[in-house]
């Protein structure tokens, strides 16, 4: 590896590396966001992406190729599909997080590899590999595992892991056509009429809180916006850079994170049945990082691009 190449994978590695922290502590910052409720964050946190986003393209000055694919009645329906999508993920996981089921929400990031994996074979008629297969049995067998230790269907989980997987299949078909800004942004269009109602909303119902509790609070409110984009923004330096392999790899970081703050430093109650269905879910990765390696010593590396919780 030359020198060049050398500094641009580890450009790449750190960059991962910051994004998937980053998303890895996002129930510690959205639990000091109460007492706001999730629809009130939420809504804001599409107001405030949003205008990150006019600034971000201003002081880019990309303001013409942002409306050359606006301009594309697909792609913007597709977007407007991906806002639909990435709004159900993001109100899902902070009514998780805020109703103290943070492990739940990290079980969804878990499976959604698995997720993804299935997805290619019902929506692109992918052909899948036998490990594959496996994996997605195993993990399968997780859910009932974890159906019986909830005492219910792990809904936050299915809900988080089918929306994102969903999100990441429109994003796929999207491809190199709409970069990572771009395509924040026009999704936080579609999506500010909704922000609108649900404040409204929630200001008649039960109040807004926003600029009620602390400067600190206000503060916190405000920058959930950046929130949102730097880790999204990193994430699409990080795969310009580095090989499917090692993002593969390093996915993982945030789901592990979230599960550790949920275990240890919220003491959310983790009864056998549930260690056993988390045990077999991770078996299932296992067998699925095994496959990618075999896969990546035989092919191309490929180019991914996802979005961020």
């Amino acid at each position: 590896m030359s020198g060049s190449e050398s500094q641009r994978f580890r450009t790449g590695l750190v960059s991962a590396l910051v994004a998937y922290v980053l998303w890895g502590v996002f129930p510690l910052y959205f639990l000091l966001l109460r007492p706001a409720g999730a629809f009130e964050i939420v809504a804001w946190r599409i107001l405030f992406s949003l205008v990150f986003c006019v600034v971000l393209i201003t002081s880019l000055r990309t303001w013409k190729p942002f409306l050359a694919i606006a301009r594309q009645p697909k792609i913007l329906l597709l977007m407007g599909l991906a806002g639909a999508l990435i709004y159900v993920n993001w109100q899902t996981y902070i009514l998780g997080t805020l109703s103290n089921q943070v492990v739940e929400t990290s079980l969804g990031y878990f499976i959604n590899p698995i997720v993804t994996v299935l997805l290619g074979v019902l929506v692109l008629r992918e052909r899948l590999r036998v490990l594959q297969w496996v994996a997605i049995g195993v993990s399968a067998l997780a859910v009932v595992v974890l159906t019986v230790g909830y005492g219910s269907v792990p809904w936050i989980a299915l809900v988080l892991a089918s929306s994102f997987g969903l999100y990441g299949l429109v994003k796929k078909v999207v491809g190199p056509r709409v970069d990572a800004v771009s395509g924040l942004t026009l999704e936080t269009v579609w999506l500010t009429p909704v922000a609108i109602v649900q404040l409204i909303v929630v200001g008649q119902v039960s109040g807004l809180v926003f600029g009620s509790v602390s400067v600190w609070h206000t503060v916190l409110m405000l920058v959930s916006g950046v929130a949102t984009a730097i880790p999204l923004l990193l994430f699409a330096s990080a795969t310009r850079r580095l090989p499917l392999v090692y993002v593969g790899f390093m996915q993982f970081i945030a789901p592990i994170l979230q599960f550790a703050i949920g275990v240890f430093v919220l003491k959310e109650p983790m009864p056998p049945e549930r260690w056993a269905g988390f045990a077999i879910v991770w078996v299932s990765l296992a067998l699925l990082v095994v496959d990618m390696l075999r896969a990546s010593r035989q092919s191309k590396p490929l180019d991914l691009e996802v979005e961020g919780l």
